[in-house]
C-alpha cells in the first residue's frame, strides 16, 4: 500500500470489498489481505510438509515456516525465541496460565473490562495455585478507563502478576500501558500480562518501548490469517515451566508453550502482513490513524447529539485516547433490535452483544446480558455511497431506524454516506422499490 493512506489502494488489497456486504464487525476480525491468501494456497499447493526433514520440499517449508517467525517477531520489536505463534490468544493465554508457578497467598491483580481471554485463565491459576486476585475496577463506571493511579492501592509486596488490556473491544479507549507497566515493575518480581487485541489493527506495537513482560494479539484481527501470537520477555522465560514433550528443546518461547498449534501454512503467510504497510510503515499507521479519527468523529458527533443514545468509553473521536472501535445504546430499544432492523434493510454487518467482555457489560456498565450496539469504522471506505449516475445511490441505505448518520436519516427524505471522504448530506429523497435511494440535493462536506 501507499504511504499515504488511499481508500482505492487499500481496497485493492482485501479481495473481500469486493462484493456487497459492508464490515462494522471488524472488531471480531478484519478481512484478509489478498497475498496473504495468496500465500496459504501456494504453500498448501507446493510446500506442504512436515518441517525439519533433509529432502528439498520439507527444507523450503522449514525456511517459510522460520521466515514467519522472524517477521511476526520483527512486527513487534521482538526476538524470535520470545515468541509463540498458536491457535488463539485465548489458547495461548491459557497456555500461559499452565506454565506459571507462584506461590499460596500470592497476588494477582485483574482488570475487571477485559476480554474473558484475559481474566478466567489467570482466576483458574489463582484457584489452583491458591493465589489471592484483586479486582482492578474504574472509578468511572460509563468512561470505564483503567488508570495507572487506581491501580497502585491495589499493589503489594505480594503482587506477582497484572493483566489488563491495552484497548477495550468494546469501549475502544486506549491504556498507558507503559505507565502501567512501569508502575507494575516498582513490586520486584512482578510481572504485567497485555491483551492487545483490540489495539494491534489500529497502532504499531513495540514491546520494548512499552516495557511489558508478556503481551498477545490475533493476527486475524490484522488482515491476516487465524493465529495469534504472544510475546514473553526474555527475562520472564525463566518463570514458564515446560510444556512440551520432555525430550525437546525448552529454551525459547515457542519451545515451551506451542505444543504444536503454530500452524505452517498460517505462519508462513505472515511476512505479507507487513508489507501492506508500504516502505514507511510509521508514515503508513499515522495515516491510518488520522483517517480513522475523521470516519469516528463524524459517527460520534452524530451519535453524541442524540440524548436517547448513550455511548460508552471516551466519547472524543481523538485517536490519543482512542480506537475507532464504538459501542452504544439506544433509551427505549434493544440493542437486538437495532441491529436485526439495520440487517433488514441493509447490506451493513453490525453486531449486538457483550463480544466476551460480560464482567465490563453486566457489572460496570451494568447493561443486561444483550449488551451494545458495537461499530468498528476504520473501513469505513465501506460506507461508500454508489453512484449509479442520474442522482441515483445504492446499495440500500438503512432509512427508518435513525441510528447513524452514515447509514440511516436523521430526518424524514434525509440521509448521510461517505463517498472517498466526502460527507454527503442527502435531502428531498425518494426510496424507489429496489432498496436504493434518488436524491435532487447532495451537499458535499470534505472530511
Amino acid at each position: 500500500m501507499a504511504t499515504e493512506f488511499s481508500i482505492a489502494a487499500a481496497r485493492e488489497c482485501f479481495p473481500a470489498l469486493k462484493g456487497e456486504q459492508v464490515f462494522f464487525d471488524n472488531a471480531g476480525g478484519s478481512q484478509t489481505i489478498g497475498s496473504v491468501i495468496d500465500s496459504i494456497k501456494d504453500y498448501l499447493s507446493s510446500t506442504n510438509v512436515q518441517l525439519g526433514a533433509s529432502y528439498d520440499t520439507s527444507k523450503t517449508s522449514t525456511s517459510l515456516f522460520n521466515e514467519g517467525y522472524k517477521a511476526a517477531a520483527k512486527y513487534i520489536n521482538a526476538t524470535p525465541e520470545e515468541i509463540v505463534l498458536g491457535s488463539s490468544t485465548t489458547q495461548l493465554f491459557r497456555n500461559l496460565s499452565f506454565s506459571l508457578r507462584f506461590k499460596p497467598g500470592d497476588e494477582v491483580v485483574i482488570s475487571q473490562i477485559d476480554h474473558e481471554t484475559n481474566i478466567d485463565p489467570w482466576t483458574d491459576m489463582a484457584e489452583l495455585q491458591g493465589l489471592t486476585v484483586k479486582w482492578w475496577k474504574p472509578k468511572d463506571r460509563r468512561r470505564a478507563k483503567l488508570e495507572a493511579e487506581d491501580l497502585r492501592g491495589l499493589l503489594s509486596e505480594r503482587t506477582r502478576f497484572v493483566a489488563c488490556t491495552h484497548a477495550s473491544n468494546v469501549l475502544g479507549t486506549i491504556h498507558d500501558v507503559k505507565a502501567i507497566a512501569d508502575l507494575v515493575h516498582t513490586v520486584p518480581g512482578a510481572l504485567i500480562c497485555i491483551d492487545g487485541v483490540a489495539y494491534a489493527p489500529h497502532r504499531p506495537i513495540d514491546v520494548r518501548e512499552l516495557g511489558v513482560d508478556f503481551y498477545a494479539f490475533s493476527w486475524y484481527k490484522v488482515y491476516g490469517p487465524h493465529i495469534s501470537m504472544l510475546f514473553g520477555r526474555h527475562e520472564s522465560l525463566e518463570h514458564i515451566r515446560f510444556l512440551g514433550h520432555y525430550f525437546n528443546a525448552n529454551a525459547t518461547l515457542a519451545d515451551k508453550l506451542a505444543l504444536a498449534g503454530s500452524s505452517y501454512e498460517l505462519v508462513q503467510s505472515i511476512p505479507a502482513i507487513p508489507r501492506y504497510f508500504g516502505t514507511d510503515a510509521q508514515k503508513a499507521w499515522l495515516d491510518i490513524a488520522a483517517h480513522e479519527q475523521k470516519l469516528a468523529s463524524t459517527l460520534l458527533t452524530y451519535l453524541n447529539s442524540r440524548k436517547d443514545i448513550t455511548v460508552y468509553g471516551e466519547t472524543s473521536p481523538d485517536s490519543r485516547i482512542r480506537v475507532p472501535t464504538v459501542s452504544f445504546t439506544v433509551e427505549g430499544r434493544s440493542s437486538q433490535s437495532i441491529v436485526e432492523e439495520v440487517e433488514l434493510i441493509s447490506s451493513f454487518g453490525i453486531r449486538w452483544g457483550h463480544f466476551f467482555s460480560y464482567r465490563l457489560v453486566t457489572e460496570v456498565l451494568g447493561l443486561p446480558q444483550e449488551g451494545v450496539v458495537r461499530l468498528w469504522v476504520n473501513n469505513a471506505v465501506q460506507l461508500t455511497a454508489r453512484s449509479g449516475g442520474g442522482g441515483t445511490v445504492s446499495p440500500k441505505i438503512a432509512r427508518n431506524s435513525g441510528i447513524v448518520p452514515m447509514i440511516a436519516p436523521v430526518e424524514p427524505k434525509t440521509a448521510w454516506a461517505v463517498h472517498d471522504s466526502i460527507v454527503l448530506h442527502c435531502t428531498d429523497m425518494t426510496f424507489p422499490s429496489n432498496g436504493g435511494f434518488k436524491f435532487r440535493h447532495v451537499d458535499p462536506v470534505k472530511l
